[in-house]
């Protein structure tokens, strides 16, 4: 419990020197490391290591999502006719 609760009072100290609420510092830390994730997997999926399925399961979004991701970072990949 004294690894969270320093956690918690890190969080606490960074809100109030920031103006920003708990919650928001949560997220922004949350958005930082999903990225970070997003573009190790990226690397792994320039060079042929790894498939869009095994991402999306790591990551745990939709495919969708991830070819999103890649059309905003310009990374070129197959696209498929849905008809």
């Amino acid at each position: 419990m004294s690894i969270l609760t320093n956690i918690k009072t890190e969080i606490e100290k960074y809100a109030n020197d920031s103006n920003l609420t708990e919650l928001q510092v949560v997220e922004k830390l949350e958005k930082h490391y999903f990225n970070k994730k997003v573009n190790e997997n990226l690397k792994l999926y320039k060079k042929g290591k790894k498939k869009v399925s095994e991402i999306t399961k790591d990551l745990k979004i939709s495919p969708r999502k991830f070819y999103t991701i890649l059309e905003q970072k310009k990374i070129a990949h197959k696209k498929y006719n849905k008809e």
